[in-house]
């Protein structure tokens, strides 16, 4: 099922006729408990696959859903679906372990969400770009889509400027070389020589990654020949949840590469204090003040956002806004505070240590 729009398939298509075959490849789609969405991923990305000889590798961490039994039969009827068991759950060991099983074999590798949407030719069109513009690594851009009131608003946030804060890979534009965007594909030999991800990190190892990619002076693409369709969290709950170990993530990095923060973090990153002078406002009311200032803004950059999008379904969409933004900022502070737990030593394929250590969570 194609759920990316056809202008995005049209656009490719041409490029993708073009790619060469370009040594082994393979599909990797780290999963835990994602039976609603893994055959629709699978089903979209086998069309590509068949073509490159790619296998599909979905690795999963424990899935409890009846995930794991779609998968075996999927793997029973297609040859080039590969299940693999994941013991350490975290999406960062799950492609750590597949690359250290396959990679020797292996030219390229395609990191897929199950949680998300593909157009057919996806792959066809990573590969295209990586010949064409000699890059390491070709990371796209991500679009949320909701489906029912609240993961539309949910989406219609993470969509807009004052939810994503300006990041890349959530923007438009012509493509261009970054120094961070969602992972896609990546050249095996340069994932192998800076260590694989660092499985201590269980948020924000694809940043983390990128950060020693442009230490080591691999180069990062980001295309707007092709996207994925992202299907966020659909309460509030899941995604405050979700944005606090965003948040812890982002410390962890921070701590491990000093320099690595942007203007937009130091915005986030002020906004938890502004929760603790609320607390404090009982003693002293105009306390609350800083607080309520910025709450109205999400709310009015909720209904502006609305009103560009000229669809008053999604003026209400400054409330997950805001949700995402305390939730990261308080992620951040409580890895500061309380010594974040990611972050230590990587054991991914090619590092020192060798074998592939790390903790789950």
């Amino acid at each position: 099922m194609n759920l990316v729009p056809s202008e995005f398939t049209a656009q490719s298509s041409a490029k993708a006729a073009t790619a060469p075959a370009m040594g082994g490849v393979a599909i990797l789609i780290p999963t835990l408990n994602e039976a609603r969405h893994i055959l629709g991923v699978i089903n979209a990305l086998a069309g590509s696959a068949e073509k490159l000889g790619a296998q599909i590798v979905v690795i999963d961490g424990g899935s409890t859903d009846g995930m794991v039994d779609l998968v075996q039969a999927e793997a029973a009827r297609r040859p080039s679906v590969i299940l693999l068991h994941n013991p350490k759950r975290l999406q960062s060991a799950a492609i750590n372990l597949a690359v250290e099983r396959f990679g020797d074999t292996l030219e390229w590798i395609i990191r897929v969400d199950a949680h998300a949407g593909y157009p057919e030719d996806y792959c066809d069109v990573l590969l295209a770009e990586a010949q064409r513009t000699g890059a390491d690594s070709v990371v796209v851009r991500m679009h949320a889509t909701g489906t029912g009131p609240l993961q539309t608003l949910i989406a219609a946030a993470q969509n807009s400027l004052f939810g994503n804060g300006g990041s890349a890979h959530r923007g438009a534009g012509e493509g261009r070389f970054v120094d961070h965007g969602h992972h896609a594909l990546m050249r095996v030999a340069a994932f192998r020589a800076v260590g694989g991800y660092d499985e201590s990190f269980s948020h924000n190892e694809d940043a983390e990654l990128d950060q020693r990619l442009g230490q080591q002076g691999f180069r990062i693409w980001l295309t707007a020949a092709t996207r994925m369709d992202y299907f966020p969290r659909d309460t509030l709950r899941g995604l405050a949840k979700q944005y606090f170990r965003f948040g812890h993530g982002r410390m962890a990095t921070a701590r491990k590469h000093p320099g690595s923060l942007h203007k937009r973090h130091a915005i986030l990153i002020s906004l938890a204090p502004l929760l603790v002078l609320a607390a404090l406002s009982p003693l002293f009311p105009p306390l609350a003040l800083p607080f309520g200032l910025w709450l109205a803004a999400c709310l009015l950059a909720g209904v502006a956002t609305a009103l560009r999008a000229r669809s008053a379904s999604i003026a209400l969409c400054g409330i997950p806004g805001a949700v995402m933004q305390m939730s990261w900022s308080l992620g951040f502070w409580t890895g500061l505070l309380g010594g974040s737990r990611t972050g230590g030593k990587r054991s991914g394929p090619g590092s020192r240590q060798g074998a592939m250590t790390g903790h789950g969570g």
